[in-house]
């Protein structure tokens, strides 16, 4: 089967299309022909090793330790080990592999059955492909650590990435007021998947128009953690998804101490994949409560291209990797 693999850490260059072995199911495994990948940030942060903790958090120290990239898959279920209770063959399954070994940039995989859901009947593998990892994160995010409820308040900063724009239909699920952030391309897009209020980020500073909020999701964090404290409400709560590493250690030490000396909480979410949430998720795409917006589409051979288009930070929704012979 063909895969990109990559055997050191760097930048998109070191990824190659090779031709391997096509893997076998163990007993608690399931074997998925992959027909549709998708693209997201921790990726690229795989391949490049950075930042550094994520090679000390057992990633592999000088070498990747799983050679092949890619979290979300969607496919259909060639085989099944003889544990495995939830599947047969031809099944159509998508789910995330990160708890795993990933391996999403392939023809093949085998995968965990706690890993896979059944695909929506109402959606497409690509469109499907698109959702695992992002969704999980804004879910999370919102749900769990933001503690979301109906009424409130909630302002998504980078509502137009991948996060941001599951982030936004997500909130509008739990009954919230949305307010996205974004660029000025993406102003409508945001709008139309169900944001009450729109902000440019190149015409306006959200910290300084006098609204206060509930919940901040913090989906491209590039400013002070003090910027966003000054518009919570009383009690309100940020929760820190992604954005550049100075950020990430500010939250670590400055977060824990705001969090402690007054009655606002400043959170970080490291997304965990469970089998119970990516069926809320199923629900919830069966339903029509969300759609993932798709941005652009790869083949296998062109990974590289696509991480490179990540790295870049303007992707507006979800970057899909469709196979050649798919």
């Amino acid at each position: 089967m063909k895969a990109i693999l990559y055997t050191k850490y760097g930048s998109p260059d070191v990824l190659q299309l090779k031709e391997i072995e096509k893997p076998i199911p163990k007993e608690d495994e399931v074997l998925v022909k992959i027909h549709t990948a998708s693209a997201n940030a921790g990726d690229w942060h795989l391949l490049r090793g950075e930042p550094f903790m994520i090679r000390v958090m057992g990633f592999g120290l000088l070498t990747p330790k799983n050679q092949i990239l890619g979290a979300d898959i969607a496919g259909r279920v060639e085989a099944v080990g003889k544990n495995v209770e939830q599947f047969q063959p031809g099944d159509e399954v998508f789910g995330n592999l990160s708890e795993g070994g990933f391996g999403g940039f392939a023809e093949y995989v085998c995968a965990r059955e706690s890993a896979l859901v059944l695909k929506p009947a109402n959606i497409t593998f690509e469109e499907v492909a698109a959702v695992p990892a992002a969704a999980l994160t804004a879910l999370q995010g919102l749900r769990d650590q933001g503690q979301i409820q109906p009424g409130q308040k909630v302002l998504i900063n980078g509502a137009s990435g991948g996060v941001g724009t599951f982030a936004v239909q997500i909130a509008k699920s739990f009954g919230a007021e949305v307010t996205g952030v974004c660029s000025t391309r993406n102003l409508d897009m945001v709008r139309s998947i169900g944001a009450d209020y729109v902000i440019d980020y190149t015409q306006e500073d959200v910290t300084k128009n006098g609204q206060h909020y509930d919940l901040i999701l913090d989906a491209a964090a590039y400013r002070s953690i003090l910027d966003y404290k000054n518009i919570l409400t009383p009690n309100g709560i940020y929760v820190f998804l992604g954005g550049s590493t100075a950020q990430l250690f500010q939250l670590m030490f400055l977060g824990s101490w705001i969090s402690m000396t007054g009655s606002n909480k400043i959170v970080s979410l490291f997304m965990e994949p469970n089998k119970k949430d990516l069926v809320f998720i199923k629900e919830l795409l069966e339903t029509g409560k969300i759609a993932p917006v798709i941005d652009r589409r790869y083949s296998l051979s062109e990974v590289p291209e696509a991480i490179r288009y990540l790295e870049q930070g303007h992707g507006r929704g979800k970057v899909v990797i469709t196979l050649e012979d798919n």
